[in-house]
């Protein structure tokens, strides 16, 4: 292939394209492939999860335009290009039970309609590759399912000229991953490695409660990109309302990460073209072609 390669990232919220195959895209970025992001959501009901700025009256009053400016800085550091599809946030429901979505947020959304405001950006940036969420979301936020179901109607209409005809030229991307960056294998290398050396591990709630989380996922393709954890980093931090700079998310030295883990992690679920798995690179079986 002659052409720049080209990477989709599709998203729920800001800060969902930084904690999820950021070091894959930087690492892309600086190889020459053009990166794009689409957020689904501007993340207006997103909680503040930093505790430096809860209760701060002007992050509450105008969140839509705090994490539009986080999403921008982030979007810098990590060299990528980014679109909004403009839909609402719906909000994480907490209760028992649990409280209905509010009225026209992107959870409510019809799916073939929603998906076809994808549709017309898969048609006009023409990705090679798209990755998203798998049908449990990654977790189960409403949003990040209704991503994952938006993502594959557009997937497969995106390349036929009967479906959303004015959306656009037909596009047919290659092929469809997953993201599964958040991993028992992963996870446990990384415990057992911080216990050997000493060191406090984040995970071992979270290795306590893994069964209770859903199955396990097939992992089919490990992206090298270790040299790209800090820029990974930096981004995630850049959504001040959403990550402490001191919390969990950081603990891990990443000396010890590139040496223990230096991949991110993907689901292959859909490819028009041969390949071998496993893989270390999205674009196997295209760059050849």
């Amino acid at each position: 292939m002659t052409e720049q390669l080209r990477l989709m990232a599709v998203h729920a919220h800001p800060d969902d394209e930084s904690s999820k195959g950021a070091a894959t895209m930087a690492k892309y970025v600086s190889e020459g492939v053009d990166v794009l992001v689409a957020t689904c959501t501007g993340g207006e009901r997103g909680s503040i999860l930093n505790p430096k700025l809860q209760g701060d009256p002007y992050i509450e009053e105008h969140i839509h335009e705090v994490r539009a400016k986080e999403m921008a800085e982030a979007r810098d550091i990590l060299g990528v290009k980014q679109e909004w599809l403009g839909f609402v946030d719906s909000g994480l429901p907490e209760g028992d039970p649990l409280p209905p979505l509010p009225e026209g947020c992107f959870a409510l959304q019809d799916v073939d309609e929603a998906a076809g405001r994808l549709v017309k950006l898969i048609r006009t940036f023409r990705p090679h590759v798209i990755t998203t969420y798998d049908e449990n979301g990654g977790y189960p936020h409403p949003d990040h399912i209704m991503t994952h179901k938006i993502s594959m109607v557009a997937f497969e209409a995106a390349g036929d000229p009967e479906r959303y005809p004015e959306a656009g030229e037909p596009w047919q991307p290659l092929k469809l991953y997953y993201n599964q960056g958040f991993n028992r294998p992963r996870t446990q290398a990384l415990h057992d490695a911080l216990l050997e050396r000493g060191l406090e591990s984040p995970y071992g709630e979270w290795l306590e409660r893994w069964h209770t989380m859903g199955r396990e996922r097939t992992l089919t393709t490990y992206v090298p990109c270790g040299d790209f954890f800090e820029i990974r980093d930096k981004a995630l931090i850049a959504h001040a309302t959403q990550i402490d700079p001191d919390g969990g998310w950081f603990r891990v030295p990443l000396d010890l990460q590139r040496e223990v883990w230096p991949t991110e992690e993907y689901e292959l679920a859909t490819s028009r073209v041969a390949t071998s798995l496993p893989e270390d690179d999205l674009f196997a079986g295209i760059r050849n072609n």
